[in-house]
């Protein structure tokens, strides 16, 4: 990430917002500080933020966060300048630079790295994050167009001098919803709180782009992760017909990414390990279980539960009874009695939650899945 530095702007007034957006609380934290640790979580080490309003009330928190400030002594004239005061920072040369508005505090850190990843193997000099088509921040711009920004006349502002070089521009598809999100009004700051809630579950464009682009899973292992996620949907939303409350966002990003460290020792373990290290911990939680429950206690049904029996009746893409499925794994390992009692235990277990599930449903899990279900 050396070759990459990231520009916050962060000089407006928030007229609108009739609070100083910079430093409004986000999380556990502010708006200017989500956007900083984006970056940094990331691996870029070069951050500059853009200040003007106010910006006595931010040089402690840069300073403190150890991030350069840009002063825009011009900042009434509106957010180019901005732009200004960071192409002016900048020198002229290879890698390209990011710039977010601080207002925009919802992109994942997924889509930075997507960002960078594509730039390097990219001829193209511009590049705009999408959300099912639609441009979003921030665009991760080359170096070499420094001098053309600068020079521009400003009518328009950056969006109207990048649409001067189409031809060297490129749109990557992020399945982020966060690049099209900003907060003008209070309203807009209520609705981000509250997106913020749940980007602790990637969509399931995210899972599908985690597995393809970040992960490089191949084809069998992704129509695996879908088929378990649908069953394992499809359960949970039967069970909460009847009064459970399961979450089908956090079930079905488990069961699109439980597989996604295939391949690798303890999938399972290292798929969870990747996954928190993303944020995403209550994903991860059930990732790490996918293979081996901990002993279960009564007839609950948990989230859990649904990842680990949609997984053992899922052959590749394919639905297959637990007694065929496990049946062939016992023969195999007859003469070794430690991976006999491991698979004999899984085997028990998926039992006990099909049992419990269909003492719930009326039916049985093949019925539901086949679309014969009452």
């Amino acid at each position: 990430m050396k070759q990459f530095a990231a520009i916050i702007l962060a000089a407006g007034y928030s007229s609108r917002m009739g609070a100083f957006k910079p430093l409004l609380p986000f999380g556990e934290t502010t708006v200017l500080e989500r956007n900083i640790d984006l970056f940094r979580g990331a691996g870029i080490q070069d951050i500059r933020v853009v200040i003007g309003h106010k910006s006595s009330e931010l040089l402690p928190l840069l300073e403190r966060l150890d991030v350069t400030p840009l002063p825009n002594e011009r900042y009434q004239e509106g957010m180019f300048s901005s732009v200004l005061t960071a192409a002016e920072s900048l020198k002229a040369g290879s890698g390209a630079f990011f710039l977010l508005p601080v207002d925009i505090p919802l992109v994942s850190r997924e889509t930075v790295e997507l960002l960078a990843r594509t730039y390097e193997s990219s001829e193209k000099g511009i590049l705009y994050p999408t959300f099912q088509g639609t441009r979003g921040h921030p665009p991760l711009i080359s170096m070499a167009y420094r001098e053309a920004v600068l020079s521009w006349h400003g009518n328009g502002g950056l969006k109207e001098m990048l649409m001067q070089y189409e031809t060297d521009s490129a749109m990557v598809e992020t399945g982020d919803e966060g690049v099209l999100l900003d907060m003008d009004t209070p309203e807009d700051y209520e609705r981000l709180q509250k997106s913020l809630q749940r980007r602790v579950i990637p969509s399931r464009q995210a899972c599908e782009l985690l597995l393809a682009e970040r992960f490089a899973a191949d084809s069998p292992v992704i129509g695996h992760c879908r088929a378990v996620a649908q069953l394992a949907l499809l359960m949970a939303e039967r069970l909460n017909n009847d009064r459970c409350y399961l979450d089908l966002e956090l079930i079905e990003a488990a069961g699109l990414l439980h597989d996604l460290a295939k391949g690798q020792p303890r999938h399972a373990a290292a798929g969870a390990d990747m996954l928190r290290g993303m944020g995403y911990d209550a994903v991860a939680g059930l990732v790490a279980v996918h293979m081996e429950l901990p002993p279960r206690e009564g007839d609950a049904i948990d989230a859990a539960d649904l990842l680990f029996l949609a997984d053992k009746l899922m052959e590749g893409e394919r639905f297959v009874p637990l007694e065929s499925r496990f049946r062939r794994q016992l023969e195999r390992h007859a003469d070794d009695l430690q991976i006999l009692g491991n698979i004999t235990r899984r085997l028990e277990s998926a039992r006990s939650i099909q049992r419990c599930v269909e003492a719930r449903f009326g039916f049985s899990i093949a019925e539901l899945l086949s679309g014969t279900a009452p």
